[in-house]
């Protein structure tokens, strides 16, 4: 059983999971490179280089086609590396699951904009005003990694993955709304089934029991 943790998160934040999960299975929770204890990269990645990091950590970890369960960013890169290396894993449970570029409305766009005029005369002042919270708490080089990673939509990743999969989403999440996100996935993912819980973007820490029944049942399923 593998563990792919969200962005800016760790691997700490599957306790309930891998509490759990680890009387039935061998479980494996890696902290993503820049993330949680691990090493910081020398370069600003983009969802390739962590599907490819994926790749190395689950030959070097010896790990024999593992379930992967995905939150958020971590879905990103399951989907990227499942869309290419899908006998490599066995079945996939993705929770709020990230990985789709949204049409930009005209206010998005104007503001847009506004950055890039301010940010050739401001510089310091475009960074500290413009951009979301999680972004601005991010260094240069994260700010560069984060910018590709959300820029990448991963559609025509989703419809390649032939893994049995359960897409499980928090009713509330409004990172990741299951009414977009969730049904978009659940249509491009061959086979796929969409489950909705109680609770948000987290829906797993939240309403721990209720996800881990699913999350054990999908994977008694033959």
């Amino acid at each position: 059983m593998l563990f792919l943790h969200g962005y800016g998160s760790k691997k700490e934040s599957f306790y309930y999971q891998t509490k759990f999960l680890s009387q039935f299975y061998r479980v494996t929770a890696p902290d993503f490179p820049c993330f949680g204890a691990s090493e910081p990269a020398e370069e600003a990645w983009g969802v390739s280089e962590y599907a490819a990091w994926l790749e190395n950590f689950i030959a070097s970890a010896r790990l024999n086609r593992p379930h992967i369960i995905a939150h958020s960013f971590g879905a990103r890169v399951a989907i990227k590396f499942l869309s290419t290396h899908g006998a490599l894993a066995d079945k996939l449970i993705i929770t709020g699951g990230a990985g789709l570029v949204k049409p930009r409305s005209p206010a998005y766009m104007r503001k847009v904009r506004a950055y890039r005029r301010v940010k050739k005369l401001f510089p310091k002042f475009a960074e500290k005003h413009y951009g979301s919270k999680e972004y601005k708490s991010l260094s240069p080089l994260m700010r560069e990694s984060y910018k590709k990673i959300v820029n990448e939509d991963l559609r025509e990743c989703a419809a390649k993955i032939k893994n049995p999969a359960l897409l499980v989403y928090g009713k509330s999440d409004t990172v990741t709304p299951p009414e977009e996100e969730g049904a978009i996935f659940n249509s491009l993912i061959a086979g796929s089934r969409l489950e909705l819980i109680e609770g948000g973007h987290f829906c797993f820490s939240e309403n721990p029991e209720i996800f881990n029944h699913k999350i054990l049942t999908f994977l008694s399923e033959r």
